[in-house]
């Protein structure tokens, strides 16, 4: 039966991640917290491939709040139409900005709580923002995290909030942050979600889902 990984084991794999992604970071394109904020917003269900395309062009053009809600929800729409959901997501990029100057002065909040009051920013997003952008240890559980923590035993649960739990316990805080960029490196290169590269993988000794599933 799946468990999770004695505190040992985890830190050999820890290390293994560390030793395999050393420059592991966000791979959105951003310059300020504000910026990041609305890649964060734009990535949900979309690539940070594409979300960082369309910000190229966005961030020249578009710099503050006050920006967004000049442009209107209609033509962010068609700025941003290719990262998907784009109605919903100029909606809460428009209502974000508004909040932004009426509430923060225009400045990006600094607390997960605080941020997770803002249109389209959920627990992951403001994990994020608040990890990238003002250096507060945090782990965001987006679907890689969640995918390889729980396969190889770094958590062992159904959910992200639990999951998200079982890591912050079982993973020093000091290394919350640069832990959850190499588990997302590794999710996307080696851990995938469909056909997982499990002969290669480095951390094939203690994960769970290669003793199970793979090495039977």
């Amino acid at each position: 039966m799946k468990k999770t990984l004695d505190k040992k084991d985890i830190r050999k794999v820890l290390d293994i991640l560390k030793e395999l992604y050393p420059d592991a970071r966000a791979e959105l394109d951003f310059t300020n917290p504000f910026e990041l904020l609305i890649a964060t917003i734009l990535s949900a269900q979309c690539t940070d491939v594409r979300v960082n395309k369309t910000t190229d062009k966005l961030f020249k053009e578009l710099k503050t709040p006050k920006d967004y809600i000049n442009l209107g929800e209609e033509k962010l729409g068609k700025k941003i139409y290719s990262c998907g959901f784009y109605k919903n997501k100029s909606k809460n990029i428009i209502e974000t900005s508004k909040i932004l100057i009426e509430e923060y002065n225009g400045k990006v909040p600094e607390t997960l709580e605080e941020l997770m009051t803002l249109p389209g920013v959920g627990r992951k997003t403001a994990n994020v923002v608040v990890s990238n952008a003002f250096g507060i240890p945090a782990i965001a559980v987006d679907t890689h995290v969640f995918r390889v923590s729980n396969r190889i035993g770094l958590a062992d649960s159904k959910d992200v909030w639990q999951t998200e739990q079982e890591l912050m316990e079982n993973i020093p805080k000091s290394e919350w942050t640069d832990t959850h960029h190499r588990i997302i490196f590794h999710g996307r290169r080696v851990c995938k979600s469909r056909k997982p590269l499990c002969e290669e993988c480095k951390v094939k000794k203690y994960c769970n889902y290669f003793k199970e599933k793979v090495n039977k």
